[in-house]
């Protein structure tokens, strides 16, 4: 094999799990097509150490990090992964015992204009990512599946919340009360883009034509996990709170999927997971890597090795004094 380990994705939880993994003396390759979900967003936050720091530094910090362990980078994209591991790139093919997937997610936002060339600036969807942020600005919430949940969640940090009904359901008789409890105002109508002023958000334009102003609108994404084609992984639905709204690839705690010798760490298996919790995931997944090729190994040496009585083993095992 060209490598213990090919990890696929250079994002944080990929490149903790490169640097655990090196750190146990593994060959490890990084193969990043080098498109960071977070690439928009001004800072990382909530990463103990690290608050507000770029996306892009933090990558490039951890890639130092990772290769002062002597972890391998190709800036690449996975074309498909065939029998025996077998990692087809552009250019070449790697082989690897071990495959780390940290692939991350795509984000599929709603079909409104505008609202992607604001994505990550203040056009957000996750209150403990960006909300402290906008504290105190003037939110609007796009309702288009968890739009409640994100009202009552942003008004903690604002007082001034709008939640537009845009194409989502019309509220409960309990969620109107708990709407009217928290102080959130509720615009009714389908919103038909967003108004721009000198590079700033400044409103919500609706279909009646009417202008809601605004200082940053807050979305739901679809969010898709990525899936290297041949690795034979099938997506599975994620739901919250009564609703599908997105993909993972299943795995259990370690990260270990159901193929066998393929583990994924990171938002492709965990879509909630900030930057903090997915660099945690990807050090679990590289010790639990670590550990399986250990037993593999050593499954292989006692296979390769004589048959010794149990007392010569232990003999062999008692440390000699003095030689």
């Amino acid at each position: 094999m060209d490598y213990d380990v090919v990890v696929v994705g250079g994002g944080a939880a990929g490149l903790s799990g490169a640097v655990a993994l090196a750190r146990s003396l593994r060959s490890v390759l990084v193969i990043d097509a080098g498109a960071p979900r977070n690439a928009p967003a001004d800072g990382v936050h909530n990463y103990l150490g690290r608050e507000g720091v770029a996306p892009r530094e933090l990558a490039a910090i951890g890639r130092a990090e990772a290769a002062a362990y002597g972890v391998e980078f190709v800036d690449d994209r996975v074309l498909a992964v065939h029998p025996g591991f077998r990692v087809e790139l552009a250019d070449r093919t790697v082989t690897a015992r071990r495959i780390l997937l940290a692939t991350g997610l795509t984000d599929e936002l709603p079909d409104v204009p505008g609202l992607a060339a604001r994505w990550g600036r203040d056009v957000l969807h996750c209150p403990y990512c960006h909300g402290y942020e906008v504290r105190g600005r003037a939110v609007g919430v796009l309702s288009t599946g968890n739009g409640m949940h994100q009202a009552l969640l942003f008004s903690q940090l604002s007082d001034d919340v709008t939640l537009f009904l845009h194409t989502g359901d019309e509220p409960t008789a309990e969620e109107w009360a708990q709407l009217r409890a928290r102080g959130i105002a509720v615009v009714d109508g389908e919103v038909a883009g967003i108004e721009v002023t000198d590079d700033r958000l400044t409103g919500v334009r609706l279909a009646s034509g009417r202008v809601v102003p605004r200082d940053a609108v807050v979305v739901a994404p679809r969010v898709t996990a990525t899936v290297v084609p041949g690795l034979g992984l099938e997506p599975e639905p994620v739901e919250m709170l009564g609703r599908v709204i997105g993909s993972r690839i299943p795995a259990d705690p370690t990260g270990a999927t159901a193929v066998p010798g393929v583990f994924v760490a990171g938002n492709a298996t965990d879509v909630s997971a900030q930057v903090v919790a997915a660099a945690a995931a990807g050090m679990r997944a590289g010790a639990m890597i670590n550990a399986a090729l250990v037993a593999e190994e050593t499954r292989e040496a006692v296979e390769r090795g004589r048959v010794f009585s149990p007392a010569s083993e232990r003999e062999l095992c008692t440390p000699q004094h003095g030689v």
